[in-house]
């Protein structure tokens, strides 16, 4: 059973959209029944059986982008979960004892040589990590969460995050002629969809072939179709919002081009962001719907790495408002390195995002061996807002001062941009 820590790994409501029947344990926080203990250098204090190595990866890569040097013991928790054959299992209690195979998974291990690339220093398990996910790659470009699973867009795009974090091209990783690219175009909509499900991806197809809109889905192999990893570090920018996936000439292609995918999912993501009041929904059978704050910081993420960080301002507003209700105010490990994340991405004050959250984060784990000085997350350069929401730099206007001691000064705001 995967629980909704792993939301974001595992996807867990697009599984349980497409048809799991097992309910999720709680995030951070002890599940019900027997629990397992909480090793010492492990980020979060809850039980780590189903997202210990996913929430330790996050921590790692943002508290390394926040300038913290991490404990020896955090890393070396990490680097010991790696298996022999290079592949990460969601936790593994004991490390002495060979791991079974059938226990790693690609979101793991995906997260895991993230992590690593991050840390520097760790190029042979990065190294394994990578020849893990290549060969358990499916025959039509995809990947499963266990391996020998049909693929979907979750795992599929984590892996192509993983290997453009390790300098790989995607599009040069294929198993039969098929690209971790193509494999990723297999979940998204293209013109055969009706037009306001276009650039969507789904979890996976329906035992029919047909493919739903998947808000998690969507929001995380956005990031992959835009080329990108975590940390998101892209400075880029345009002042245009993504582009609709043009379906000229009524063309009913179902698969989206690889030129157009990254546009295609960003406009679908604007459009779901405006119309649901800057977040994601999540929406589970039986279940009223409710804000999705792992869809929306990803989506964050994807839209910036997109160069489109102005249509991402909304997300990341409503992210810093109501981010303490998914951290937990900050007890949970794998919300509070998310939202440390897209804090980063868009150029925000970690330590003024709904509270500090690398102040959080740190308190969730061993003590650092080094942080940056408190200034350095403040003076990063952060995007302006105006007050309609839209971000752009302000221009800085000084009267002229006119007859005794008269003047005006307009104010400075702190800008926001988003990162790669």
């Amino acid at each position: 059973m995967l629980t909704a820590a792993r939301l974001g790994a595992a996807a867990l409501s697009a599984a349980l959209l497409a048809g799991a029947a097992a309910a999720p344990a709680l995030a951070d926080s002890p599940s019900t029944g027997a629990t397992a203990p909480v090793p010492e250098g492990l980020y979060g204090k809850g039980d780590p059986t189903y997202d210990g190595v996913w929430r330790q990866s996050l921590a790692l890569t943002a508290l390394t982008g926040a300038k913290v040097t991490p404990a020896d013991s955090a890393v070396s928790w990490l680097t010991g979960q790696q298996c022999a054959d290079g592949g990460w299992p969601s936790y593994r209690a004991d490390t002495a004892a060979a791991c079974d195979p059938k226990t790693e998974d690609s979101n793991a291990t995906a997260v895991a040589v993230q992590a690593l690339v991050a840390l520097g220093g760790h190029q042979d398990g990065v190294d394994k990590g990578v020849q893990w996910l290549k060969a358990n790659q499916n025959a039509d470009g995809s990947w499963a969460y266990n391996p020998g699973s049909p693929g979907d867009a979750n795992s599929t795009g984590l892996a192509v995050n993983a290997l453009l974090a390790a300098k790989l091209d995607p599009a040069g990783v294929a198993k039969a002629d098929r690209s971790a690219f193509d494999g990723l175009a297999l979940f998204q909509l293209g013109c055969a969809a009706p037009a306001d499900q276009r650039g969507a991806f789904a979890y996976q197809p329906d035992p029919a072939g047909a493919l739903a809109p998947n808000a998690l889905a969507t929001a995380q192999a956005s990031l992959a179709a835009a080329g990108g990893k975590l940390p998101v570090t892209n400075t880029n920018r345009t002042d245009a919002a993504p582009k609709a996936l043009p379906c000229a000439n009524g063309s009913t292609e179902p698969l989206v081009p690889r030129a157009d995918s990254a546009e295609a999912a960003g406009a679908y993501l604007t459009a779901q962001l405006a119309a649901g009041g800057q977040h994601l929904t999540l929406t589970l059978p039986g279940a009223a719907p409710t804000p999705d704050y792992t869809a929306t910081a990803w989506a964050a993420l994807g839209l910036v790495q997109g160069a489109h960080p102005q249509q991402a301002t909304g997300a990341v507003d409503w992210l810093a408002k109501e981010g303490g209700t998914w951290t937990k105010g900050g007890t949970d490990a794998s919300a509070t390195a998310t939202l440390l994340l897209v804090a980063q991405a868009a150029q925000r004050d970690p330590a003024a995002f709904g509270g500090d959250l690398v102040a959080q984060l740190t308190a969730l784990g061993p003590a650092p061996k080094a942080t940056a000085p408190a200034s350095a997350a403040a003076s990063a350069p952060v995007e302006k807002k105006k007050d309609d929401g839209v971000s752009q730099w302000w221009t800085i206007g000084i009267g002229l001062l006119i007859g005794v001691g008269g003047g005006l000064v307009l104010s400075l705001q702190r800008k926001r941009g988003l990162k790669r």
